[in-house]
């Protein structure tokens, strides 16, 4: 785009190029591929459950590429796409007054999401992951964005349209919880 602008301070005219950045609609369908594991990884903690999570995250993508024009491009498009994923998961509770169930062996649907790391590493993945999937529902979402995603306390909040001390207290709880889970292992190990 040019703008031509009359400078009345007698500098003359000034000339300016904006270069017009995707559209809404662009940025999703261009970002929505990169950020897919990453929000079937968030489904699954949601659902606790591989074909759930598979079916949220396919319901997100499709809704969100229906929504694509009100997104707004140089804004982040993963909260945008947890947000709307959480609030598909809160709609789909209410209408079917389902409490989900944790589902340990969830993490071999996971290892598509990501490159596959060393073998000890995957084990000692799988093993926090599996405990990580027997926490209550709020705690596992809220430790699957804090640590896994990496979002700061009041990102997680304001994702999960809760306080930051609500955010603080899920995960302590989630730390003492997973401490105790694999402190038993570490003193039998000794």
């Amino acid at each position: 785009i040019v703008v031509w602008h009359h400078d009345n301070t007698g500098a003359g005219d000034i000339i300016r190029f904006f270069s017009k950045g995707p559209s809404g609609a662009e940025a999703v369908r261009a970002g929505l591929g990169e950020i897919y594991p990453r929000l079937w990884r968030f489904a699954l903690s949601l659902t606790g459950d591989t074909d759930r999570a598979a079916d949220l995250a396919q319901s997100t993508a499709l809704r969100a590429i229906e929504k694509a024009d009100k997104f707004q491009p140089g804004t982040h498009l993963d909260r945008w796409l947890f947000v709307m994923a959480r609030r598909l998961w809160l709609n789909d509770m209410r209408s079917a007054k389902v409490r989900p169930v944790a589902d340990p062996d969830a993490l071999e649907e996971d290892r598509r999401a990501a490159p596959l790391p060393a073998p000890e590493t995957n084990i000692f993945a799988r093993e926090v992951f599996e405990k990580v999937m027997e926490l209550k529902q709020e705690q596992r979402v809220t430790v699957v964005l804090v640590y896994v995603e990496g979002y700061t306390y009041q990102e997680a909040a304001d994702m999960l349209d809760v306080p930051i001390g609500t955010v603080m207290s899920r995960l302590a709880t989630a730390r003492k919880k997973l401490q105790k889970a694999t402190g038993d292992q570490k003193a039998s190990a000794r």
